[in-house]
Order: C-alpha cells, then structure tokens, then sequence
C-alpha cells in the first residue's frame, strides 16, 4: 500500500505516518523518526520516493501533489541538482541523508552525509560528505573542504570530485655549491661550470649543450635563480633576480616563488608545468636525472581568495588523469600555502 506525505511548510519537511517508520527510516534510512512510527523527510527525499512510487502523493494544503508537480515547485535550495545527485547515489546502492541535525549527529558542513555501502544514519559513520552544485556555480578556494564534490552539468551528467588535503613531501638531494658563476639574462640566467650535481642529481636548469656534456651550462629559469641566489649557490644578488622576475611575470611570480621555494624546502624537485597546463611538474625522489621516473603531481599555485569555475577544475582533473598525474591546487595566502588535490572519482 502506498503511503501519502504532508508537507510542513514550518519545519519544510514532509511527514509521513502510518508504518512509515519501519517502511523507510528502519529499513532503507529515509528520513529521521518523530513520536511513534511517523517520520519526517527532507523535499529531495520526499520527491525520491514519490518518484519509485512509495509514495502515493504529497498533501500540501488542498493540494494533493505527485512527482510531477512536487518538483515542478522546487521545494528547497538548488533542488534539481541536490535530487539528481541524490537520485543518483540511491540508484548506486549507497543511503544518504541531508548534512544536518536531526539527520545526522555533528553534521559535517556539505550538502549530503554519504554512509557506507550497507550502513545507514544510525551506524554512526559516514563514507564522506558531498556538496553538490550546477556547472556554472562558482567555487571559492576557501569554501574548499575534504569530501566529494558532485557537479551537475547542463545535460544532467553528474561528474564526482574527490577533494581531499595533500602534503607533497619527498626525499630528492638537497645539497648546493656555493657562488658559482652566472649572468641574469633578459629573462632566465646561465650558469657558467657548475659542478655535475647540480644538474644531475639536484635537477636545477637544462643543459645549454643539449644531451651531449662534459661539464653542462645551465639555463635557469627565474624561479630557480632567485631560489638558488637566495642559497648562495650562484654569485647574484637575489632582490636582483627577484626584480627581474617580477618585470616579467608581474605579481604571479612571487606568489610562485613561495610555492617552488617550499616545495624544493620539502625535498620535492619542481619543475616547469607549461607543457600540462600547469605552474609546475615536480618529483618526490630525484636520485638522477639519468634515471629520472615519471612527475607525480601537476601544481597549480592560485591566491588564498580565488574563485573556481566548476569547468575549469573539470579541465584541470581531466589533464592530469590524462598524463597519469594527481592535480593539487596551491592556495597561496598571508598565513601559508595550503595544498589541495582534485581527483575524478567514481562512487
């Protein structure tokens, strides 16, 4: 027998009696129980079970409404695409409910509490929050948070986003020369005879002689000269550099610099990223650049305030799974760089 819902425009919830409790919160968690089998459900929940037919229809004032006409009235915030997504993550054997009390205890901050497979509202564990949005919803950087991100596209595709915090470390050679010679070109610097290692076990510059050398001159981009001035490896003055730099990237290359100079702090090699798209390409473990392995991650440095274009973080991710590659954002602010991976992700 298919039950029928009230709405309740106060709570903006729908109630539903009967044996609803056992029916839908017991057995399939829909919903949170209120005094004896009645239980209380979200519109995105409500409109679910209208949609397979638990539901007979929603009764709101002298309205007696199917699926049709209950989402014709988008009953909530971002309706459409909350119940595609919900709609979705049913279909693929998951329970889920709204990320708030009396749904969920200490509700994470999304739109959804996703549970495990199997497990429901009353285990007490949560497979990972989900925030939902259209795809032309901006995303703040700071509105960032670790959990899955679905987004729904204009065609009602819905493309999933594991978002998690990311901590690039590695163990590559740190050790430098010191006062070697060099020139500050137009817009990079050459080193003149430094020793192999700087090359070759630290990976710092290119060799200007190409593949075949004895002794390499190395061309240096601007962020790793005024790196390695800083280090008092080369013989320039790093303010020097710096200025140049900023002459010709502007503003960006400092906010760079604080990225290259941490991760090269952290024992990570980075090294240009133009070829992917990216800031930069970098390695965990450089032992040799003769027997360099593939780069982990693509590195793409935005200010602490940035806003995100669901398309642009979809281009992104979809680059670097492309080339076998983790996207991490770094978010460069007053108080530090945070560090931020994108990855597509299948539930």
């Amino acid at each position: 027998m298919s039950l029928e819902g009230r709405f309740d425009e106060d709570d903006g919830v729908v109630r539903v009696g009967d044996n609803a409790r056992q029916r839908f919160y017991d057995s399939r968690g829909y919903g949170y129980p209120l005094e004896g089998n009645e239980i209380a459900l979200a519109p995105v929940e409500a409109a679910h079970l209208l949609f397979r037919g638990d539901l007979a229809a929603i009764v709101d004032g002298d309205d007696r409404l199917d699926f049709q006409s209950f989402v014709a009235r988008e009953p909530g915030t971002d309706f459409g695409v909350r119940f595609l997504v919900y709609a979705d993550l049913r279909s693929r054997g998951f329970y889920l409910s709204p990320a708030a009390e009396p749904w969920v205890a200490n509700p994470p901050d999304a739109d959804f509490a996703v549970f495990p497979r199997g497990k429901g509202p009353t285990d007490g564990e949560i497979e990972y929050p989900l925030r939902v949005l259209g795809e032309r919803t901006d995303v703040p950087a700071s509105a960032l948070s670790a959990g899955v991100l679905a987004v729904v596209d204009e065609e009602s595709e819905i493309t999933y986003f594991e978002v998690g915090r990311r901590d690039p470390s590695g163990d590559s050679a740190t050790a430098l020369p010191e006062r070697c010679e060099a020139a500050l070109l137009a817009d990079r610097v050459v080193v003149w005879e430094p020793p192999l290692a700087l090359y070759e076990e630290t990976f710092y510059g290119q060799p200007l002689e190409g593949r075949e050398y004895d002794r390499p001159t190395l061309q240096c981009s601007l962020l790793e000269a005024t790196y390695l001035a800083e280090q008092g490896a080369i013989d320039l003055d790093p303010a020097t550099v710096r200025e140049r730099g900023r002459d010709v990237e502007g503003e960006r290359f400092d906010r760079r610099l604080r990225v290259y100079t941490e991760l090269r702090e952290r024992g990570v090699v980075p090294k240009t990223g133009y070829k992917f798209g990216a800031d930069f390409r970098t390695y965990a473990t450089v032992d040799s650049v003769d027997d360099l392995g593939h780069s982990e991650l693509l590195v793409r440095v935005h200010p602490a305030d940035a806003v995100f274009e669901p398309r642009d973080l979809a281009l992104d991710v979809r680059l670097a799974h492309g080339v076998r590659k983790t996207m991490v954002f770094a978010l460069v602010g007053d108080d530090g760089i945070e560090w931020w991976s994108i990855e597509r992700v299948t539930p």
